[in-house]
């Protein structure tokens, strides 16, 4: 039997003139059983809809600050670096993938990025934008959980790890302000922030603010979201 293909974003370092990936998103599909592939970065609809027809489904990595032109807004003093291919790149693929009911994750800046190219927005700087004492910019290690969300019995997330709440690592500054039309939350932080969304509509379009790939090989909850990905991507298939 062949394994799932998964086609994972690419992240960019614009100093080194370089794409790269933490393999903590390769391990992870790998221990789900898939194979993941490290996308090219661009934007040529045609490219992409053929790397579309070939991944069985597609993850949506951390990364750069998704550009505040992309809902409707100015880039505040605190919002960090954008990364215009990336933007350019994902809308496009976004757009194949929902239109096509194409299985996809999105991790911290993929959550936002879903978000946003549904219609809703973000918070460019949480701790000018929405003060809290809750730690969303943990320091290393990255596996460590920093904070507790709540999740909604409504929610694929508890039908997937049965239970009201899970300590979750984090490292983010922007997160989602006006939940996109849609998407539905499956958890919350203490503070109020959405931490994980699905789209009820689709097959799978789940995403998450926080790292199951940085805690996969220690934590069973963040392999369950990994697992349960890639049963879809294959049942999609």
């Amino acid at each position: 039997m062949k394994k799932t293909l998964i086609g994972i974003v690419p992240l960019v370092d614009t100093e080194r003139e370089s794409y790269w990936m933490l393999p903590g998103y390769m391990k992870a599909i790998e221990q789900a059983g898939g194979i993941p592939v490290m996308m090219p970065l661009t934007s040529d609809p045609a490219a992409l809809q053929q790397l579309n027809d070939t991944f069985d489904g597609f993850l949506f990595t951390g990364g750069h600050d998704v550009s505040p032109t992309l809902y409707g807004q100015s880039p505040s003093d605190q919002c960090e670096a954008c990364c215009k291919e990336r933007d350019e790149m994902e809308k496009v693929l976004f757009s194949l993938i929902f239109e096509q009911d194409k299985p996809a994750l999105g991790i911290c800046r993929g959550i936002q990025l879903i978000n946003v190219l549904m219609g809703g927005t973000l918070y460019q700087d949480l701790p000018t934008e929405h003060p809290s004492s809750v730690i969303h910019r943990q320091k290393p290690p990255y596996d460590i959980p920093a904070h507790a969300v709540e999740i909604l019995r409504d929610s694929p997330l508890y039908d997937l790890l049965g239970r009201d709440s899970l300590m979750v690592n984090s490292c983010h500054h922007q997160a989602i302000c006006k939940l996109a039309p849609g998407l539905s939350p499956m958890a919350v932080s203490d503070d109020g922030l959405m931490e994980a969304v699905y789209a009820p509509e689709k097959t799978y379009l789940q995403a998450v603010q926080w790292h199951p790939e940085f805690s996969c090989l220690s934590d069973e909850n963040s392999r369950k979201i990994f697992s349960s990905f890639l049963t879809h991507c294959r049942i999609k298939a």
